[in-house]
């Protein structure tokens, strides 16, 4: 099929951002540090502004997240980018991309780029396009804002070291939980590539890293005639790695999908697995379902993913064995485990560990450490909860305090359940869009 590529560049930016909204791995925490508060280079990746995209410390960065082409040679079922699909098409060069990034900077309207590309011609001359764009970026513009690559599969090793040079993040779409779903799905990938990606990452990353340690742990001489200390080596993609998943396409259960992530995050060491529930497209193929997963579903595997990753709960735990392999809808996933395993509690708060107390419904870590603080000072009471801005409704009938103990005979899952207008699966929450207008 032949296609007739826009040559004004509002088109091609409205076709190329509105086909990266389907990508959610966009988040822009970790990054090395960097402004041109001194008057040297343009750009800033802390700064805050118009955005869709939330540090850890609740910054807001803005990006602009656009393809650098939606055309694709592969031939992927869920994708509307996909070969077969009649959709426009559009690409942009180099060094078009490059403009609209520094002109968004200069108008203020973003902090950083994120940049994804349907793969053309070949994975090494697609990656290689991506890697231009952010060494033009660093090197000609001394750009230091924030940039985000998607790096593609089976591209060469040199082209993964050099975009891992010049982008603070990396991803690599895991696409499916299983290589059965990309079989059936996406025939034309293979886990095992993406996979070696992933591998190949994290080494360069663990190397980077180390290298940097051991010049830090150089002492700094100042006697006469001592040699001068080692410069750091460059940064190698200081944010990490991530990588996305898409949620009901392939019938796979959220016990898959969190033992895939659990495993992910073990064997990669990765920053964040994303999680996009699928979207029914245009003249889609039979074996995709009809109708999208309930949007509380994405949302439940994200809290659930939040447990494994700082709660110490693990994926087994989360989705145990012998039931259907779904998270619970009307409760979140810490407090269906607190409910399926009543001998666990009341946990008492002046004494019990760190790690119990994290399994506490309604407690958060920043929470659990100032429960630890406070109870150093004297035993914690009921009204100690609202003065550390926790809620009592949710905490009081797991825990035991000074003047409180839980009524006898346990807690009533319907006493704790959301609203059924948030939990039920067919009444599926439908938030505003994460994707920002350019115009």
């Amino acid at each position: 099929m032949l296609y007739s590529y826009p040559v004004d560049l509002p088109t091609k930016l409205a076709i190329l951002a509105d086909a990266a909204k389907y990508d959610a791995s966009c988040a822009s925490s970790g990054g090395t540090r960097r402004d041109s508060s001194q008057g040297r280079g343009l750009g800033s990746n802390e700064g805050m502004g118009i955005c869709h995209s939330f540090a850890p410390d609740g910054r807001c960065i803005s990006l602009l997240k656009i393809l650098l082409t939606n055309f694709c040679l592969y031939d992927c079922a869920y994708c509307i980018n996909r070969r077969g699909s009649d959709v426009p098409r559009a690409r942009f060069t180099v060094e078009e991309v490059v403009a609209l990034t520094l002109d968004f900077y200069r108008r203020n309207c973003i902090e950083g780029l994120f940049l994804s590309s349907g793969v053309i011609r070949d994975p090494d001359y697609t990656m290689e396009q991506l890697v231009r764009v952010a060494r033009t970026l660093r090197e000609v513009h001394d750009f230091r804002g924030y940039i985000h690559l998607k790096t593609i599969p089976d591209a060469a090793p040199e082209l993964l070291a050099q975009a891992g040079r010049w982008a603070d993040r990396l991803s690599v779409n895991i696409e499916l939980p299983t290589q059965q779903g990309l079989d059936r799905l996406a025939p034309e990938k293979s886990s095992t590539s993406i996979r070696r990606s992933m591998a190949r990452l994290t080494l360069a990353i663990e190397d980077a890293q180390a290298e940097r340690r051991a010049v830090r742990a150089q002492p700094v001489r100042l006697l006469p005639g001592a040699g001068r200390r080692k410069a750091a080596p460059p940064v190698f993609a200081a944010a990490g790695q991530s990588t996305q998943m898409i949620v009901g396409a392939d019938g796979a259960s959220d016990a898959t999908i969190l033992a895939t992530s659990a495993q992910l995050y073990g064997a990669y060491r990765l920053r964040r697995v994303y999680y996009s529930a699928f979207s029914p497209i245009p003249h889609a193929a039979a074996a995709l379902p009809a109708q999208a997963p309930p949007l509380l579903r994405e949302h439940r595997l994200y809290q659930a993913d939040w447990l494994m990753r700082f709660y110490g709960f693990g994926a087994d735990e989360i989705t145990p064995s012998g039931q259907t392999g779904m998270l619970a809808l009307d409760v979140d996933p810490k407090l269906a485990w607190a409910l399926a395993h009543p001998e666990r509690f009341p946990v008492d708060l002046n004494t019990a560990p760190r790690a119990l107390l994290l399994r506490v419904p309604g407690l958060g870590v920043r929470s659990v450490d100032k429960l630890l603080l406070a109870r150093r000072a004297r035993r914690l009471r009921a009204a100690d909860l609202r003065a550390l801005r926790v809620s009592p409704a949710k905490v009081l009938p797991f825990v035991v305090l000074a003047d409180h103990r839980p009524r006898a005979g346990g807690v009533e899952r319907s006493a704790l359940a959301e609203p059924r207008s948030l939990a039920s699966p067919a009444a599926p929450v439908h938030p505003s869009s994460l994707q920002a207008a350019l115009f």
